[in-house]
């Protein structure tokens, strides 16, 4: 087994980082990419394109990453609102009247970014034909009552989140949010990334399944908490309602999931998209950036923080994206971006210009800190840290690293 791609000079720990997931954490298919200053240092891929199959992981290879889809659909409101068309403290009814009901007169649009909408259920959870349908998943959480008072507390919103903001970029633009972040964020950057997959790019979508492997000793989830245990396996419980908002949840594999476009939960990409689409957040990417730097700030300002009532763990959000924290360590306390349940991962560090993405097919129990993601961030830590203070090296020099077999291969 050999792993595929390149790193510029300094950046070797990270190759070190990933061929070592192969060995010690159960990783059978994944990639890796990192960009710096606008420039890609990393481009790793390895093992099988199905999670139990044969045929090798490609360059192009992509997969479903899950929750990391929820940081790309946020962009898409804060552009918005940078383009003075959105006003995030604006109650959502004002841009949806149909949503002032049931104690949602005063929920503001920052409420949904910030996971304070209170929002996270609904009382009849959705089929994936229905979620797939704007226009019923909108009514189903128009008529939802929130579970506790908009603004006043805080829990992940697992798939509803998604549906909220699909609705407001609809009545924002005409266009959902699938449509959108292809012709705004894909096309000009030419972003391996879909919300809602293309036909024709469905013969680069591995399959996804979930797989075991030891974890180092403190991981997040490696000896998870008895309240942990305990909210997600009562059916009552928040953490199960919000998790099971789609019920019975869709075969991720199905062609049904992958075309659906559900901005919460089912985007489909390579490492390098998740990577550019980070990159070009913060810092200008081939002449393009989407958020100018009060926007940034805005994005990873702390608005909600503490214990989750869906998760049931401590978390840190901004405006659509996790912070930097123990539920999310990220590389710095500046960087914000997005897990996805099992292992994918997408961020930006504006301070050191880092724009990451990782993308695996094998999804572990982790639902925020992945051990393997997390190997990954702590050799790109010490790769700026040994040396990869002074400026990024040429882009010639990225192809000079040829690939290489892992360790022990």
């Amino acid at each position: 087994m050999y792993v595929h791609g390149t790193v510029a000079g300094g950046f070797e720990p990270v190759r070190e980082a990933f061929a070592r997931n192969f060995e010690t954490l159960g990783e059978r298919g994944a990639a890796v990419a990192v960009y710096r200053d606008g420039r890609k240092v990393v481009d790793l891929w390895a093992g099988v394109k199905d999670v139990d199959g044969a045929e090798p992981w490609e360059r192009d290879t992509a997969q479903v990453v899950r929750s990391a889809t929820k940081g790309v659909a946020a962009a898409v409101l804060l552009l918005l609102h940078q383009r003075g068309e959105l006003d995030l403290d604006a109650p959502v009814g004002h841009y949806w009247p149909r949503f002032r009901a049931h104690g949602k007169e005063r929920l503001l649009v920052r409420h949904i970014l910030n996971h304070r909408a209170g929002l996270p259920v609904l009382d009849r959870p959705l089929t994936l034909d229905e979620a797939a349908d704007p226009v019923r998943s909108a009514e189903a959480v128009a008529a939802q009552a929130p579970v506790w008072e908009p603004g006043t507390d805080h829990g992940y919103h697992a798939l509803t989140y998604g549906w909220l903001v699909d609705e407001l970029v609809r009545r924002l633009t005409g266009r959902g949010s699938g449509e959108w972040i292809a012709s705004e964020f894909a096309a000009p950057l030419g972003l391996d990334l879909w919300v809602g997959l293309p036909d024709a790019q469905a013969h680069r979508v591995g399959t996804v399944g979930r797989i075991e492997g030891s974890e180092p000793s403190g991981t997040l989830r490696a000896r998870p908490k008895r309240s942990v245990t305990d909210a997600y396996a009562d059916p009552a419980s928040l953490t199960r309602r919000a998790f099971g908002a789609i019920t019975p949840f869709p075969d991720q594999n199905a062609p049904a999931f992958h075309t659906a476009a559900l901005p919460a939960a089912n985007g489909i990409a390579t490492a390098d998209g998740l990577a550019r689409f980070y990159a070009a957040l913060t810092g200008p990417l081939d002449g393009v950036r989407l958020l100018d730097p009060a926007t940034v700030d805005l994005a990873r300002a702390e608005e909600s923080a503490g214990p989750d009532r869906v998760l049931v763990v401590n978390t840190r959000f901004g405006l659509g994206y996790m912070l930097h924290g123990g539920a999310s360590p990220f590389l710095a306390p500046g960087s914000f971006g997005h897990p996805g349940r099992g292992g994918s991962l997408g961020f930006a560090d504006p301070e050191s210009a880092i724009g990451f993405g990782y993308v695996t097919n094998g999804f572990r129990r982790t639902v925020t800190a992945d051990p393997r993601a997390q190997s990954l961030i702590r050799a790109v830590r010490q790769s700026l840290a040994d040396g990869n203070r002074r400026a990024v090296v040429p882009p010639a020099a990225l192809s000079s690293v040829a690939a290489s077999p892992a360790p022990g291969a």
